[in-house]
């Protein structure tokens, strides 16, 4: 008498089979079910099944059951399991922002929201420090040409509870025309934050530049070509901006009044 298996399912319809990786310390995963992503912390065996604990780039923890299929290695689905041995977990690194770095991540598919610097010089100097944090969570960064028109251009952009946008501002300081301008944005899914410095330049440390101070430059003169002037650097804006940008590796080349915007401005575009 022949004998049938329980499971009637067409061959056609069965999931693939996918790889068994071992959960070793340090391997990059991301969790299929909340897109959450990190490196291998731990591995632990529960009354409900075995889970494994990840942590990402800003050292948060997360534990997951280590179901079949459950999790993304390098964008396929595999399942884990745990190691052999027991892991050790490695030192982690940092990005130039001081996050925890996830070595392998893939970009992930941009937001909706954005952040709108003013400047391309901001543009870059954000790049340099935060760009591998704004890839991960798909935070792409443009630069306005100014901010005269700013009003118009959020109303344009219509922010919403998934599309909001962050705006930095240069010499966002009380009584001046960037707090006036800034004030008339009053959107609950816009937000914009500046730093106390009338050009970017000034937010990178004097120290990191090999100058003792950054010059002061009178009013009714050009700031930039003023700044290159009393440093006694050629008057090529562009040439300067390199020699500056080029002193900046990591956040630690960048003043504290900076450095907390930013990150302000990432973590309301990326709210859950």
């Amino acid at each position: 008498m022949r004998q049938y298996s329980a499971d009637l399912t067409p061959p056609w319809k069965k999931p693939k089979p996918v790889p068994e990786v071992a959960a070793d310390a340090g391997l990059v995963v991301e969790e299929l079910g909340t897109g959450f992503c990190g490196a291998v912390i731990r591995c632990e065996k529960t009354a409900q099944g075995p889970t494994v604990t990840l942590e990402d780039r800003f050292g948060k923890h997360r534990v997951f059951p280590m179901e079949p299929r459950g999790f993304l290695l390098e964008g396929r689905p595999v399942t884990l399991v745990r190691p052999t041995q027991t892991p050790v977990r490695p030192a982690p690194s940092r990005t130039a922002s001081g996050s925890v770095a996830v070595p392998g991540a893939r970009a992930r598919v941009a937001r909706a929201g954005r952040i709108y610097v003013e400047g391309r010089h901001d543009a870059e100097l954000v790049e340099r420090v935060w760009g591998d944090d704004l890839r991960i969570e798909g935070v792409v960064v443009e630069y306005l040409e100014g901010i005269d028109d700013l009003p118009a251009i959020v109303a344009d952009f219509a922010p919403g509870p998934d599309a909001r946008l962050g705006v930095l501002v240069d010499h966002l300081v009380p009584g001046s025309k960037e707090s006036r301008i800034a004030a008339q944005v009053t959107s609950a899914h816009a937000l914009v934050v500046g730093h106390p410095y009338i050009d970017i330049w000034e937010a990178v440390k004097p120290s990191s530049v090999g100058i003792p101070a950054w010059p002061h430059v009178p009013r009714g003169q050009d700031w930039k070509t003023g700044i290159c002037r009393s440093l006694g650097w050629p008057e090529n804006t562009g040439a300067a901006w390199q020699r500056i940008l080029n002193s900046v590796h990591s956040y630690k080349d960048l003043e504290p009044p900076l450095l907390g915007r930013v990150e302000e401005l990432i973590d309301f575009v990326t709210l859950p």
